[in-house]
């Protein structure tokens, strides 16, 4: 989709041919449709979750904890909202406690079935997981049904932790029309991920570009078959350059367009890792559409202008 959108630019004059030869290259973080992580509310998810596999198996428990883990969850938030911390924990280790009591339950019911034991193994695993987890470990759980989520930390003074995956941008530096968008998880280095999205660009648009301009991110890159210019680099920078180094920062809004031009919001409501792919691509193309047509309209108005003003014999410049 992102490709066809590439040559109607091209065909409509949206784009150059000679564009393609300079890009910006940027990441963002696509944020999950998740909720905020608590520790106390993915114990409470967790627990319903196994509950209810185990009620479509057929597997019967000795108490499921229905009421008396929604309770416990509703009073630690409250306690912890009033500043009431002792208690808080209290409420919430009690939520804890429950889950691990399912879990084996679950366990024991499922040891002779080698059936019931592939179909629950899963979620065992994620719940075990979140049970014996620490505080400083490391790729932890941040949601029940979308585990692939990380937390990423971008340095935002409003928003210091986001939830999601990270995402690479490439954009023409001069006619700002997206020619890249890839989804990346694992929580990458920014500059190790600019070789996979000027691979993209090649696969995309057959055209290697000559300049990469992007910021100081991505330092430590490893690419070689494209002039990599940092921002405020001085080294080896003529006044053309200059120029088009100070056009990088305009990426930095089509990445806002991008997330925020659409009824869906900014969030990423499509499920899995392919549904992150999925998702950066579908925001790249919807942008691209729009500027496609703002061309487009633009040559009707201007044909029918035309047509308009031509009977009257003036000159049409």
């Amino acid at each position: 989709m992102l490709h066809e959108t590439i040559r109607l630019g091209l065909l409509t004059g949206t784009i150059k041919k000679a564009d393609l030869e300079r890009v910006t290259v940027d990441t963002t973080v696509q944020e999950k449709a998740v909720c905020f992580p608590t520790d106390s509310h993915l114990y409470h998810k967790a627990r319903e979750s196994l509950v209810k596999e185990a009620e479509k198996l057929g597997i019967g428990l000795r108490q499921s904890y229905v009421r008396l883990s929604k309770q416990a969850l509703y009073m630690g938030n409250r306690y912890m909202a009033a500043k009431q911390h002792r208690r808080g924990r209290k409420e919430i280790k009690k939520v804890k406690n429950y889950l691990g009591r399912v879990v084996r339950d679950i366990e024991r019911s499922v040891q002779g079935n080698s059936e019931w034991s592939a179909l629950m193994r899963a979620g065992l695993d994620q719940a075990r997981d979140l049970l014996n987890r620490q505080k400083h470990d490391k790729n932890k759980l941040y949601s029940w049904h979308a585990p692939e989520v990380e937390c990423i930390g971008k340095g935002k003074a409003h928003k210091k932790y986001e939830f999601g995956c990270k995402v690479s941008y490439s954009v023409t530096n001069k006619s700002n029309f997206i020619i890249g968008a890839k989804a990346f998880h694992g929580n990458p280095h920014d500059s190790r991920t600019l070789k996979d999205a000027l691979t993209q660009i090649v696969r995309l648009t057959g055209v290697m570009p000559k300049e990469t301009y992007v910021d100081l991110g991505y330092r430590g890159h490893d690419v070689t078959e494209s002039e990599v210019i940092l921002a405020r680099q001085k080294r080896g920078i003529t006044q053309s350059k200059r120029k088009r180094q100070k056009r990088r920062n305009a990426i930095e809004p089509i990445i806002g367009h991008c997330k925020h031009d659409r009824s869906t919001g900014y969030r990423n409501f499509l499920k899995g890792i392919m549904g992150d792919k999925m998702n950066a691509i579908a925001m790249a193309v919807g942008f691209n559409l729009r500027k496609i047509l703002k061309v487009i309209l633009w040559l009707i108005f201007t044909v029918q202008c035309w047509r308009e003003i031509k009977p009257q014999g003036r000159s049409y410049c």
